[in-house]
C-alpha cells in the first residue's frame, strides 16, 4: 500500500521488511512502488526492521509511516469491518481478526463495536507469536523476547499503544493457534476457494475453526478476514505436509522394537488397517531397533490410543504428533 501510494503521488519512500519476508512480498512492492521506492531487509522479525527503519528515519530526516499504530492508518483497517456490515447485514455471531501489531483488529473491533455490539470481535494469533495476547492478559503492553517466524506477516514483539488501547476496550477475546492449525486452515481455503493464503492471511480461518470445535457452533455465521496471500511456493510443501496433522489425520510415532524375530509383525499388528503414511527402520544395535511412523486416525485422542498400546505391548513408544 505504501508503494503504490509513493508511486501514485511522486513521493519517493523506503520502506523495511524483515529479511524473513516472503519473496513474492518483497517483489511485489518493488512492481507497486517502480524507482520511488527503496526496499530495505534488516532483521530477522517485524519489530528488527521496525528499530531499523526509526534509525534510517533519524539518519535521513525522513516522515515515518506506521504500520499499524497510528490513528489513520487503524481507521484505514477499520474500513473493512465497514465493508463486510454493509454486505452482510443479516445476523452475524462473530467476525475473526489476524493480529500482529493489533491495527486491523483495533480498526474492526472499534467500527463493530460502535455499529452492532452485539457481533463478537475475537483476534487470532499464532501461539508462539501472542505479543496481543500476552498484553491483554497482563492489562499492559507485554515485549516478547522472541517470536515465531512461520506466520512472519504478524511476527511483532510488541504491540502498539493506540492498538492495544482499543483492542484492550473492544475486542471480546484473543484466541491462539499453532502452526498445524495454520497448514489445515490453508488446505482449507484453498479446496473451498482455491485460493492460497499466507501464514498470516489464514490465522482468523484456524481461529474461527477453533471457536466453532470449542463453542460447538452450529447454524451461526462466522466471519474469517483473511488478510494476506504473500506466499512462497516452496513453502508449500511444508504447509501440505503439516495440513494433515492440523486436521488431525496423521499421527506420528517414534517406536523402539526389539531385534528379535516375530517383534515388526506384531508391531504391524498394533498398526492394524491404518494407512501407513510414512515409515522408517533403523538397527541400532543387536537388540534394538528405531521405528519412525505416520499413520492416518479419525480425531485427536487416537494418537494417544495408539501410543499407549504399543506400550502395553513391549514396544517403548514417543508420541510426536504435535511436534
Amino acid at each position: 500500500g505504501v508503494a503504490l501510494s509513493a508511486a501514485r503521488l511522486g513521493v519517493k519512500a523506503v520502506i523495511c521488511v524483515p529479511v524473513t519476508t516472503p519473496q513474492v512480498k518483497v517483489d511485489a512492492v518493488r512492481a507497486h512502488g517502480g524507482s520511488m521506492v527503496e526496499v530495505v531487509q534488516a532483521g530477522e522479525s517485524y519489530s528488527d526492521a521496525y528499530a531499523h527503519a526509526v534509525r534510517l528515519q533519524e539518519e535521513r530526516g525522513l516522515t515515518f509511516v506506521h504500520p499499524f499504530d497510528d490513528p489513520y492508518v487503524i481507521a484505514g483497517q477499520g474500513t473493512v469491518a465497514m465493508e463486510i456490515l454493509s454486505k452482510h447485514q443479516a445476523p452475524i455471531h462473530a467476525i475473526f481478526v489476524p493480529i500482529g501489531g493489533g491495527g486491523l483488529a483495533a480498526g474492526v473491533a472499534a467500527y463493530v463495536k460502535a455499529v452492532r455490539p452485539e457481533i463478537r470481535v475475537i483476534g487470532v494469533q499464532t501461539d508462539d507469536s501472542c505479543a496481543m495476547a500476552q498484553s491483554l492478559k497482563a492489562g499492559k503492553r507485554v515485549e516478547l523476547s522472541e517470536v515465531g517466524l512461520f506466520s512472519d506477516g504478524t511476527a511483532v514483539k510488541l504491540v502498539g499503544e493506540e492498538t492495544f488501547r482499543l483492542c484492550q476496550e473492544y475486542l471480546d477475546d484473543v484466541l491462539t493457534v499453532d502452526t498445524d492449525a495454520l497448514c489445515a486452515a490453508i488446505k482449507d481455503v484453498f479446496q473451498d476457494t482455491r485460493s492460497v493464503l499466507e501464514p498470516a492471511g489464514a490465522l482468523a480461518v484456524a481461529g474461527a475453526k477453533q471457536y466453532a470445535e470449542r463453542e460447538g457452533i452450529d447454524g451461526k455465521t462466522l466471519i474469517a478476514i483473511t488478510s494476506g496471500a504473500n506466499m512462497n511456493f516452496d513453502r508449500m510443501r511444508f504447509v501440505a505436509e503439516r495440513a494433515e496433522v492440523g486436521e488431525a489425520r496423521e499421527a506420528v510415532f517414534a517406536v523402539t522394537i526389539p531385534e528379535e524375530r516375530g517383534s515388526f509383525k506384531r508391531f504391524c499388528e498394533l498398526v492394524g488397517t491404518r494407512s501407513v503414511t510414512e515409515f522408517n527402520y533403523r538397527i541400532d544395535d543387536a537388540e534394538r531397533a528405531h521405528i519412525f511412523v505416520g499413520v492416518q486416525i479419525r480425531n485427536r485422542g487416537e494418537s494417544a490410543q495408539i501410543a499407549q498400546a504399543f506400550v502395553d505391548h513391549g514396544f517403548p513408544s514417543v508420541d510426536l504428533t504435535g511436534d
